[in-house]
């Protein structure tokens, strides 16, 4: 793979990564039994936006590495790995 293509991988893979961290340690009002008025007791406590967003970084970096090591290091590609669907042509 190019640098163009990691380049691309990593931003996909930042915004999939970054929505499925965003409700980790995420706590409403009400479970922090501070209710601000005017709000909803659901809402979110504090902002966590810079938290989410260095996990996300971190968990990104490491998926890239990962890939990188297996396709560029290792030399793996889609050929090489098993066949997981049966072949039915014969």
């Amino acid at each position: 793979m190019n640098w163009i293509a990691y380049v691309a991988t990593y931003f996909i893979f930042w915004w999939l990564i970054l929505f499925l961290v965003m409700p980790f340690g995420l706590k409403t009002q009400e479970e922090d039994q501070n209710v601000t008025l005017g709000t909803v007791a659901s809402a979110p406590r504090g902002p966590h936006m810079l938290r989410a967003m260095l996990w996300t970084t971190l968990l990104t970096l490491v998926f890239i590495g990962v890939l990188y090591l297996v396709v560029d290091v290792l030399q793996f590609g889609v050929s090489d790995f098993p066949r997981i669907v049966p072949d039915y042509s014969s």
